[in-house]
Order: structure tokens, then C-alpha cells, then sequence
């Protein structure tokens, strides 16, 4: 079956020709309210993003994902390997709060909030306008031979958008290691951490191929979220799109005369002249409908809109609107889905918060050494040997740390260490210690004990341990 001339262009993307090669696309520098607005909105995405792991709340680094010792910090929260269902009811929150605004506003994460957006529109392409040129200019440029003035132009782009990389680089290792721990890196130099200099390299090549060449094909061929709009959105999703009922009219479209009747001739509002079509960072026609590489990045509304006013037509014929918007005027209310995802998010959020709330500063774990059975010292004495290891989750020590046993008279003695020590702030301390109970005081060869751990004689956590005894005794 063939298949019908309005629908060719779902055959391709717009980034593969013909003959399935790359297809560069020169998108048009775009401008307007939208654009405006999302320039303010980026920038301090990129203020906060350079920032963040060098900003701290309570001595934790407000953003850290240290994957290799497993130490995160979100928001100023700290979590350790034993938080971890902490944090992944976190990223849960994050993926229904996504999901939730997908559902009911489609890709606008992807326009106004993605760093791959951010930084691709908002840094790489500025730059590229201010040494290239517009739209045409740059197609010119590729076009000329390599005089003088196009190996200025390139190499003079190349070189900043290498700088760019290695700065993003650098940011990305600061998540991953530590902000502080990045500084002290550079200013010991680069080779004195050889072991981290050689990622940092290939992390700036991946981010310089990616904003120099693979550009908008990361969102069109490898984002996986671009695939979930076809899962997640519905007719009642608000997108950027196009009023086809207006701008078609009864006999299509048509281009733009001076004092002609467009209403009386039956055709719509739009008057084919491509402007939203060459301002698209991912080149597609909007006017085609809701489409994978659309990333609700708002170019075309603006240059739309600008050619409406320059016609003395009423803007907003391509703006933010639901399908059932323009098919029946019906006005965007939530849906029985987006209603069942906003009580999931609270609920999850508020289990979250539970769960911080009553999270203790310290993490304590006392358990039996394997292998190990009772002792017996003299005839009423019975010894168990344990190793213990505190996680001190806050940002300031916590001192003259110390065990006792709960109901029960016995001793208890740490090896190599006074009974009372300290642990450092976001660090661990471990060791061996041994309980000593009294013969009569046991119930049995098993017995639970409860052990409270005290800094400055006051409480701060209390854990549970086995205690072994002889299975007979008088």
C-alpha cells in the first residue's frame, strides 16, 4: 500500500536523507517572548548547576553522586550505602514527578529544563551564531572552500567548544568526587592524579562530540524519555503544536498577498513560509502534527507568532494546546491519570519525608565475629566477641561515643580503643569489643541484648545483638 503524500514524512527523521546520511541541520537563531523566558530559566539552571557542588548546607555538598564509595548528597541530605532505599525512593519521586508532567504537559522537561537542551541551544549554538552567523550564513560556510576565513571561523569554534567541554567535564567530576576534593586536585596540577586526569580527558571528548557533532541526534536516537511520549501522552496532553482547523482553513494553506481575502477564499491562517520549520533545532515540521523529535523547545510559537503580527493575523497559531484543545475548545482540566500519579507522588513524598525524619545521625551495627562461640572466664563469667562499625552521617563529630548494655548488669570492652572514642563527621569508625555477663544473668544458650550507644551520656542509637551461653548451667 502506498503511502499517502501527508504522511511521507513519518517514513524519516529529519537528521537521515535520502540516501540515509547525515542531514545537518541549520536552525534559524530563534527569538521572542518564549525564547526570552527560556534564556532566563537556563541560565540559572546553569548557575545552579556549576554551583551546586561547591555549595554546602550543614558541611554537605549540596549535590554529590559518588557512585564509587556509594556516598550521596541530595539537597544537603546525606546518604550512605545503608540509606540507599532512601535514595531510591528519591529517584522513584523523581520518574513519577517526570512521568506526571509528561502526561499532562508533554516534553517540557526536555525544552526547558534538560541539560542537553540547556546547553546545546543556550551555550554551543549561541556560539556557533556569533562566529558563524544565522541560518544562511552558516549554510554559506559549509559551502566555502577552506580559505583563511573559514579555518579562522572553525578552528576559533572548535577551540571554545573544546574549552566548554572540558569546563562541563570538570563540573560532571566535581558530582562524582567531591567539589572539594576537585579543587585540591587542581592545585596540586593534573599530573600529580594521573588516575583521574585520563577520565576527565575522555569525558571532555564524549561532551565535545556530542554538542560539536551528534548534537540533536541525542535527543531523536538516544534519549530513552523522547521514546515514552508515545506511552505517556494522550489528547488531552498539552504540546506545542499547530491549529490545524485555523491554519488550514477549507482550501489549505496558501502564501501570503497583500489585500487579499484569505477568509473569502477559504484558506487558513498559515501562509507556508517555513519560518517554523527553519528554526526547529531537530527539523521537523511542526504543521505535521505531535512528533518523536519534538522537544517542545517553543522556537517555532515564537517565530510564528512574529510572522502572524507582521500580518496583522492573531497570534498563537502554533502554541501550547491539547489536541482535544483545538479539535473541541475544550479547556485543559486533569485527567483520572494524571489525578492517580499526583496522589502516587504524595504519597511517596510523604513517606520520604517519614522516613528522613526519623532517621538517625548515626548508623550502628554490632554483630557476633563468625566462628566464633562463648568464653568462659573463671566460673561465672561468660564472654562474647563482636565487631562493630558506626557510620556518622552528620557534618561534625560525634564525641566520647561509648556502650552500655540495656537491663542487664554487664561490661563492656572495645580492643584498641579507650571505652569512649570519637567519630569523625561523615566517616566510620570500627573495631572489636567484647560483652561480659554474668553465668546467672543468662537465660539460655540464646539470648537478645540491647545496646544503647551514648555521646556525651547522651543517647543516640540503640541495636540488637545475640548472645551466646553455655546450653546447661546451674
Amino acid at each position: 500500500m502506498e503511502t499517502p503524500a501527508n504522511e511521507v514524512f513519518r517514513d524519516s527523521i529529519g537528521t537521515i536523507n535520502e540516501e540515509g546520511k547525515r542531514n545537518w541541520i541549520y536552525p534559524k537563531k530563534p527569538s521572542g517572548w518564549y525564547y526570552d523566558k527560556r534564556k532566563i530559566v537556563s541560565y540559572f539552571l546553569l548557575a545552579f548547576l556549576f554551583a551546586a557542588p561547591f555549595v554546602k548546607i550543614n558541611g554537605n555538598q549540596f549535590l554529590m553522586f559518588n557512585v564509587l564509595d556509594r556516598r550521596f548528597n541530595i539537597f544537603g541530605f546525606p546518604f550512605w550505602p545503608q540509606d540507599f532505599h532512601l535514595f531510591v525512593i528519591s529517584m522513584i519521586i523523581g520518574v513519577v514527578f517526570i512521568t506526571l508532567f509528561t502526561v499532562g504537559f508533554g516534553r517540557i522537561f526536555c525544552g526547558w529544563i534538560c541539560p542537553q537542551t540547556i546547553f546545546m541551544e543556550m551555550v554551543f549554538r549561541r556560539i556557533e551564531y556569533w562566529i558563524d552567523g544565522d541560518r544562511n550564513k552558516q549554510m554559506r560556510l559549509d559551502r566555502q572552500k577552506w580559505d583563511a576565513e573559514k579555518i579562522r571561523k572553525r578552528l576559533l569554534k572548535w577551540f571554545i567548544f573544546l574549552v566548554v567541554s572540558f569546563l562541563i567535564a570538570n563540573v560532571f567530576l566535581a558530582y562524582l568526587i567531591g567539589g572539594d576534593k576537585l579543587l585540591n586536585y587542581i592545585k596540586d596540577g593534573p599530573f600529580e592524579h594521573l588516575g583521574t586526569l585520563i577520565p576527565l580527558l575522555i569525558f571532555t571528548a564524549v561532551f565535545y562530540f556530542v554538542f560539536a557533532w551528534f548534537r540533536e541526534q541525542v535527543c531523536i536516537i538516544a534519549c530513552p524519555y523522547g521514546r515514552l511520549q508515545g506511552v505517556l501522552l494522550d489528547n488531552k496532553s498539552i504540546v506545542v503544536a499547530y491549529d490545524h482547523k485555523r491554519g488550514e482553513g477549507k482550501n489549505g494553506r496558501k502564501k501570503f498577498r497583500k489585500n487579499e481575502d484569505r477568509v473569502a477564499l477559504g484558506h487558513g491562517d498559515c501562509i507556508d513560509c517555513f519560518q517554523c520549520v527553519h528554526v526547529c533545532p531537530t527539523g521537523i515540521d511542526i504543521r505535521n502534527g505531535t512528533q518523536l523529535e519534538c522537544v517542545n523547545c517553543t522556537a517555532c510559537i515564537d517565530e510564528c507568532d512574529t510572522i502572524m503580527e507582521k500580518i496583522n493575523l492573531p497570534k498563537g497559531l502554533i502554541r501550547y494546546a491539547s489536541e482535544e484543545n483545538i479539535e473541541n475548545k475544550t479547556p485543559f482540566k486533569l485527567t483520572a491519570r494524571m489525578k492517580g500519579y499526583i496522589a502516587v507522588l504524595v504519597i511517596l513524598i510523604g513517606v520520604l519525608a517519614g522516613m528522613l525524619t526519623l532517621r538517625n545521625d548515626i548508623e550502628a551495627r554490632i554483630l557476633r565475629l563468625p566462628g566464633q562461640s562463648y568464653e568462659q572466664k573463671g566460673e561465672n563469667i561468660i564472654s562474647n566477641v563482636y565487631t562493630y562499625k558506626l557510620v556518622n552521617k552528620t557534618s561534625h563529630d560525634i564525641e566520647n561515643v561509648s556502650f552500655k548494655i540495656r537491663d542487664m548488669d554487664g561490661e563492656i570492652k572495645t580492643v584498641s580503643a579507650s571505652n569512649e572514642f570519637i567519630v569523625k563527621a561523615q566517616e566510620f569508625a570500627e573495631g572489636t569489643l567484647f560483652i561480659e555477663l554474668k553465668k546467672s544473668d543468662l537465660s539460655g544458650d540464646k539470648n537478645k541484648l540491647r545496646i544503647d550507644i551514648y555521646s556525651n551520656n547522651e543517647l543516640i542509637e540503640t541495636t540488637t545483638v545475640g548472645f551466646l551461653g553455655p546450653r546447661n548451667y546451674n
